[in-house]
């Protein structure tokens, strides 16, 4: 990092691995579980709101000049040169229904651009940091991208909103990149999905209608592994927009990136017959 902070990634690393152990107390007991709006089935727990309130503690102490934005409402300083945005549970829904990937999200942007970023999985006891320009790594050890040259033998990662679903329109790619890869998987952590690819486990991952937060620490792990994110149409990734992404390890991105066009163009595979083969 540079002179002026050279302890962004220890202290958030270490923030997030509190964050992480303090989610495990919660899911040991079991939660209560809360719907954010009526008529959906996206749902906040008592440990989001838990998580949310220790980081951002820890970073004003830590960083009392940074701006936090964080998923469950934070929102300080927000035109600081250095913000911070926060995931303190990245996954709620498999959280909620006890089911062991969820995962907490640090990242710091200088200016708007990613410059820090943590992705910590306490049930894996993983944790995955990359700085601008010095790589990535999980548990301190170096990762970088698959070296998969086609998408017909990639393994891709996607995921789905919990709610307006109606309005999103994923279904139709997943159906149609299920026939064009090696395999499709949809873990529901989007920040574990930009680990996954960043350290190789995955070759491709996309997702409409995300946030900051969710983003923010994965896009920088895709780039310091080597890899490549960008929007679904090739231009440029704004964390700060992160309304949707494309992260690949640069090797199938362009081939993806003409599916993805197809797709959006009408241009897909049609059904199958439903006749015994």
């Amino acid at each position: 990092m540079t002179a002026r902070n050279p302890d962004y990634i220890s202290t958030a690393s270490q923030i997030a691995r509190r964050a992480g152990g303090l989610l495990m107390e919660y899911f040991a007991r079991g939660v209560k579980t809360e719907y954010k709006g009526e008529g959906t089935v996206d749902v906040v727990t008592d440990a989001d709101r838990a998580s949310e309130k220790l980081i951002v503690e820890a970073l004003r102490a830590a960083f009392p000049d940074c701006g936090i934005v964080g998923e469950e409402g934070e929102r300080t300083q927000v035109s600081s040169e250095n913000v911070w945005y926060v995931d303190p549970l990245d996954g709620t829904t498999n959280f909620a229904h006890g089911s062991p990937v969820f995962s907490v999200s640090l990242g710091l942007a200088r200016r708007g651009e990613m410059v820090a970023g943590v992705v910590f999985d306490p049930t894996r006891n993983e944790l995955f940091a990359a700085e601008r320009g010095k790589g990535a790594t999980v548990n301190d050890q170096p990762i970088h991208v698959s070296k998969i040259r086609t998408l017909g033998e990639s393994l891709l990662a996607t995921g789905f909103p919990s709610k307006k679903r109606h309005l999103n329109p994923n279904i139709h790619f997943y159906h149609q990149l299920t026939l064009k890869s090696h395999g499709l998987r949809r873990a529901g952590s989007a920040a574990l999905d930009l680990a996954g690819v960043a350290s190789g486990r995955y070759d491709g991952y996309w997702e409409f209608n995300l946030n900051a937060w969710d983003t923010s620490a994965g896009a920088l792990l895709v780039e310091e592994a080597g890899g490549k994110i960008t929007y679904m149409d090739g231009s440029k990734f704004d964390v700060a927009e992160s309304r949707e992404v494309l992260a690949t390890n640069g090797l199938i991105h362009q081939e993806l990136l003409n599916e993805m066009h197809a797709i959006s163009q009408g241009r897909v595979e049609p059904l199958p017959s439903f006749a015994r083969q």
